[in-house]
C-alpha cells in the first residue's frame, strides 16, 4: 500500500462572497506537494434559507490554470467572457481551463435562491503546463449522465469516473495531463482498493462518513496525501461514505501565485495582473 504523507484535519470554515461556505484544505501557498493541484476548498453542506438576494461571487479573472466545480447539491449558474453561460445541479460538473484569461462569475441560480435549500459542492484549482497557461480559454459543461459508473464488488458501492480512467472507464473531462478524479461511494462495511500511477500526486477526500484509508482512520472533512512512490490505496468504510479520489501527474515546474493568477515567474503575474488591468482578459456582456 501506498505511505500516508500527511493528513489534514480541522480546518475552519470561512466564506467567500456571501455564497460559499468553504474550508480550504490545501492551496498553492503551502508548496508543491500537491502538484499539479493548487487549491481545495470544500463548500458546505450549509443550509441557505428563501432569499432574493443573488448569493455568491462576482465578476473575478483567473489566469494560468483550470477551475473543476463539482456540485453536490444546490444549483449554480455560471457566467464567463469565453461568452460560456451555463446552470447545473447535482451531480453536474463545470470545467472551466482559464489558460491565457477569463472572467467569471459564480452565484446560486435563482430558482435556488428563491426556494432555499442546502448546497454542497468542491471546488479545486488544477495547474496547467508551462506552454498551456497562454492557450484561449475554455469551458467543459459536464452532466451527470455522462460520467460512467463502476460498480464495487460486493455491493461495496460505485464509482464515477469524472476524469481519466478506472477499470477501462473513461471520464469525460478532457485534461491537459494525466490526471484521475474519482467520485467514490461506499455503503457501510464496503471497501475500495485501487492502484493508481506511479509518481502521481494521490489525494483522498472524505466529504462524508468514517472511513479506514490505508488503515488510518479518517472522516468528514479530511484530506489524505499520499508520498509519491508505487503502491495501492485502500479505502473500508465503517458507515456509508462518500470519497473524492484525485491523482495526477506532477508538472514540477514553479509556482508563483497572487489571488486568482497562478503563473511561472513573478514578472508572469504582473503581467497577468496589467492585462487584466487593460481589459485583455475580457468582459461580461
Amino acid at each position: 500500500m501506498k505511505k500516508i504523507k500527511q493528513i489534514v484535519r480541522d480546518v475552519p470554515q470561512h466564506w467567500v462572497g456571501d455564497g460559499f461556505p468553504v474550508r480550504s484544505l490545501f492551496s498553492y501557498g503551502t508548496g508543491n506537494e500537491f502538484d499539479p493541484f493548487l487549491l481545495l476548498d470544500y463548500a458546505g453542506p450549509h443550509e441557505f434559507a428563501p432569499d432574493e438576494a443573488k448569493r455568491g461571487v462576482g465578476e473575478h479573472p483567473h489566469r494560468g490554470f483550470e477551475t473543476v466545480t463539482i456540485l453536490y447539491q444546490g444549483e449554480l449558474e455560471h457566467r464567463d467572457s469565453s461568452g460560456s453561460h451555463g446552470t447545473i445541479g447535482p451531480g453536474d460538473v463545470q470545467w472551466m481551463t482559464a489558460a491565457s484569461g477569463i472572467v467569471h462569475e459564480e452565484f446560486h441560480s435563482r430558482q435556488f435562491a428563491r426556494d432555499g435549500g442546502t448546497l454542497e459542492m468542491v471546488q479545486l484549482w488544477v495547474n496547467l503546463p508551462a506552454e498551456a497557461k497562454k492557450s484561449p480559454p475554455k469551458y467543459q459543461d459536464l452532466r451527470d449522465e455522462q460520467f460512467p459508473r463502476v460498480n464495487i464488488p460486493d455491493n461495496g458501492g460505485m464509482v464515477r469516473v469524472i476524469a481519466g480512467e478506472h477499470l477501462n472507464s473513461h471520464g469525460p473531462a478532457n485534461t491537459f495531463t494525466p490526471i484521475n478524479v474519482w467520485d467514490v461511494q461506499l455503503n457501510a462495511g464496503g471497501s475500495f482498493d485501487s492502484d493508481v500511477p506511479e509518481s502521481h500526486t494521490t489525494l483522498v477526500i472524505v466529504q462524508d462518513g468514517q472511513v479506514s484509508v490505508n488503515e488510518e482512520p479518517a472522516k468528514a472533512v479530511e484530506l489524505v496525501l499520499f508520498e509519491r512512490q508505487d503502491g495501492a490505496i485502500q479505502l473500508q468504510a465503517e458507515t456509508a461514505s462518500r470519497i473524492l479520489v484525485l491523482t495526477g501527474e506532477p508538472l514540477n515546474e514553479p509556482v508563483y501565485g497572487q489571488g486568482p493568477f497562478v503563473m511561472n515567474s513573478r514578472e508572469e503575474i504582473q503581467q497577468a495582473i496589467a492585462d487584466y488591468q487593460a481589459g485583455k482578459m475580457g468582459t461580461l456582456t
